[in-house]
């Protein structure tokens, strides 16, 4: 439904947040927080992953990049009330300071036939650049963190809804405030993304991301749909699945993009369902949405 650009552009995007972690203990403590292998990134290397509860259900999924003598999260700016302390909880006993350094930065995304050749001719070797770092998220994707000083690159600007559209065609999961505490990170697909690892070792919510795994308790992953609807889309609107000529709750709204009536959304839904299992949201009955095909395979 989205088509790429025919060229890089540049997207700003304003509802991502940056925290910092700094100091001689900051791989060691993050290690121990989230769910993927901080200690396997070098400099200049980034991986998406997750911070859970005790229970194991996410506060943020997000993007984590090391820039050597730092480590930065990218995150949906909502998450951070909540999330933030909770980081930040252990890190009194740890020689880490952990800051909501968004100030300091600016986010953007890239995307467009030719990125990769257009990131080898102005980056080179490496993703450090210009005191950020470029993080690939996708074939010819990419998230661009630079400082507020830094120059900007001779690039057409995208819209924010845009980029959000690409990252959903994509299959990379975003998540609001309003679905904090709800999902365990393999409901949100990160295992499949490499935002997993189960030979790490401890980190908060461990025991239940592994049972998951190992005893294959989870029964939802998350699923992108694309249809029309009638009306603006809200996150965490309700979604209803058909079934005969009955309507039956699926799950809730968890990001979308709209044009129009033409729209895509991600939610997470059972696992079991059928390829052609038609959707609707419920607020609007007119509505009709279907299974797009993720492009990655559902590993458990």
């Amino acid at each position: 439904m989205l088509t790429i650009a025919s060229t890089p552009v540049l997207y700003p995007l304003t509802d991502r947040a940056v925290l910092s972690l700094s100091g001689e203990d900051r791989v060691k403590y993050l290690q121990g927080q989230v769910t993927c292998d901080v200690a396997a990134l070098e400099a200049g290397d980034a991986t998406p992953g997750g911070h859970c509860d005790s229970k194991g259900k996410l506060w943020a999924p997000f993007w984590l990049a090391n820039l050597g003598e730092q480590l930065l999260l990218l995150l949906n700016r909502s998450l951070v009330a909540r999330q933030l302390p909770e980081l930040k909880k252990f890190a009194v006993f740890a020689k880490t300071d952990v800051e909501d350094v968004s100030e300091r930065w600016q986010v953007f995304g890239l995307a467009g036939e030719g990125l990769s050749h257009w990131l080898n001719h102005h980056v080179g070797d490496g993703n450090l650049w210009q005191g950020g770092i470029v993080i690939p998220v996708a074939a010819e994707h990419a998230l661009l963190v630079l400082p507020v000083e830094a120059e900007l690159p001779e690039l057409p600007r995208g819209s924010e809804q845009e980029w959000l559209g690409l990252m959903i065609q994509a299959g990379l999961p975003d998540m609001s405030a309003e679905h904090q505490g709800e999902y365990i990170p393999q409901m949100l697909n990160l295992q499949a993304l490499g935002g997993i690892s189960f030979t790490k070792g401890c980190y908060m919510g461990q025991e239940i991301v592994a049972r998951a795994k190992y005893r294959g308790a989870n029964k939802k992953a998350m699923f992108v749909l694309v249809g029309k609807a009638t009306d603006k889309i809200a996150v965490n609107q309700d979604l209803e699945l058909q079934l005969g000529d009955n309507w039956r709750r699926a799950g809730t709204v968890l990001s979308h993009w709209q044009q129009g009536e033409d729209c895509l959304l991600t939610a997470v839904l059972n696992k079991d369902l059928d390829a052609d299992t038609v959707f609707r949201l419920k607020d609007q009955p007119d509505s009709r949405l279907q299974l797009h095909p993720l492009p990655y395979d559902l590993v458990d």
